[in-house]
């Protein structure tokens, strides 16, 4: 049994080819709902669906977000009835006192579905209102997920990091943006100041998620502070992987990032961007994978393997690696 902490697209695409490794039906995968959004009533979970989506095999590989082939005539009209009406374009978020009326889980992170700022194909949002009318009928989001992973058939069990709501803010000279205006709308270009994870004071994990986590633990290489970081917030979370043995891949090389904005956000929250960073960032961590160019010394157990993963061979190779590192710390 082995778990993965997921979030962003590094993570997944270490699952896409991890199950030659470690059996699907023993890979449980927690993921990132930092990132979630409601957007236009409807509640988006881009790093669920990122694995529900890969796990059902329609995933677009190339942008590794929505559906493959999917249309988007709902996302297009939207633009341009707003466009003809005169309306201003999005990220258009609701009024403060709308932020926390309505479901919990949506607390802090509400847009209005005018100019909609993010692309959403029709089959993808069948998932979103799916999701969220079951929401409104009283499942909790671990239930839902569940209903949805087996919408898809997914070998693999999905489990999002708590039912509470935990929303990333990302604090900057124009005032607070959720991460989805600024690394989507904004394309990450805003000057960032700090991070917050609005609500996690509040939020712990499931049952289900615990239970995951006292199985060995594989965290990607994913964004150390706006995929990972959410879900050591949750309560319970960390606790858990200070008592499980837990590898580690680093999104560096050195202190050269893979993608994304990685470098910028650890810089910001006075993390030092590197594989080092990652490190310190990771106190809990019993080893880590790190690429054969890294010459990062730490002071755990490493295994090295080439870490560009453009293909689910080369995921395969990475996982071989985190397998070996799982059996050091045994």
């Amino acid at each position: 049994m082995v778990t993965f902490l997921s979030g962003g697209t590094g993570t997944p695409k270490l699952v896409a080819g991890a199950d030659a490794v470690f059996p699907p039906e023993e890979t449980t995968v927690v993921a990132n709902t930092g990132d979630d959004i409601e957007l236009g009533g409807v509640l988006v979970c881009p790093d669920l669906d990122t694995v529900l989506f890969l796990g059902g095999g329609v995933l677009d590989r190339e942008l590794w977000w929505g559906i493959a082939d999917d249309t988007a005539e709902t996302h297009d009209e939207l633009l341009a009835l707003a466009e003809r009406a005169g309306l201003d374009e999005g990220p258009r978020y609701l009024a403060a006192d709308a932020q926390t009326n309505g479901r919990e889980i949506a607390h802090w992170r509400r847009f209005s579905g005018v100019a909609e700022f993010m692309h959403i194909g029709d089959r993808d949002r069948a998932v979103h209102v799916t999701r969220t009318g079951l929401l409104d009928e009283g499942e909790t989001l671990t239930a839902v997920t569940q209903t949805l992973s087996e919408a898809f058939d997914l070998d693999v069990t999905l489990l999002p990091m708590s039912d509470n709501p935990v929303a990333t803010l990302v604090h900057t000279p124009e005032g607070p943006m959720h991460f989805q205006e600024f690394w989507v709308a904004r394309n990450g270009d805003p000057t960032v100041e700090d991070v917050e994870f609005r609500g996690s004071d509040s939020a712990t994990a499931t049952d289900a998620v615990r239970t995951a986590l006292s199985e060995p633990v594989v965290i990607g290489p994913s964004n150390p502070v706006t995929s990972i970081g959410p879900m050591l917030t949750v309560g319970g979370i960390e606790d858990a992987l200070a008592e499980t043995a837990v590898v580690a891949v680093s999104p560096f090389v050195e202190d050269q990032v893979f993608s994304g904005p990685a470098a910028k956000l650890m810089d910001a929250v006075g993390q030092d961007p590197s594989t080092a960073g990652v490190a310190e960032a990771y106190p809990f961590a019993d080893a880590f994978v790190l690429d054969t160019e890294d010459g990062t010394d730490l002071d755990r157990p490493v295994v090295r393997t080439d870490t560009a993963m453009d293909d689910e061979a080369d995921a395969e190779r990475v996982a071989r690696a985190v397998e070996d590192a799982l059996e050091v710390v045994g």
